[in-house]
């Protein structure tokens, strides 16, 4: 070891370049949590309605002729069916 490192003793921890590296992973992670904590209170998500299943049944009803056979294959691909 040379005499002016001896005399000046070890350098304190924060001089270390590669402690930075390893504190800022963290740290990044700490800021974008809070930054969407915030996002979340600032915008928060609407309501449900208490009917929701009721109105959605009702949208389901007044579906054009159209867009019903999408809604029957549906409906038939989670049915069981008997073999021949």
């Amino acid at each position: 070891m040379s005499e002016e490192n001896a005399k000046d003793g070890p350098k304190p921890w924060w001089s270390f370049g590669h402690v930075w590296l390893i504190i800022a992973g963290p740290a990044i992670v700490v800021v974008a949590a809070l930054f969407t904590g915030w996002i979340a209170m600032r915008n928060p998500d609407p309501v449900l309605a208490e009917d929701y299943y009721r109105r959605g049944i009702e949208i389901n009803k007044t579906l054009p002729a159209g867009e019903v056979p999408a809604g029957q294959a549906r409906n038939h691909a989670a049915t069981a069916t008997s073999k021949p």
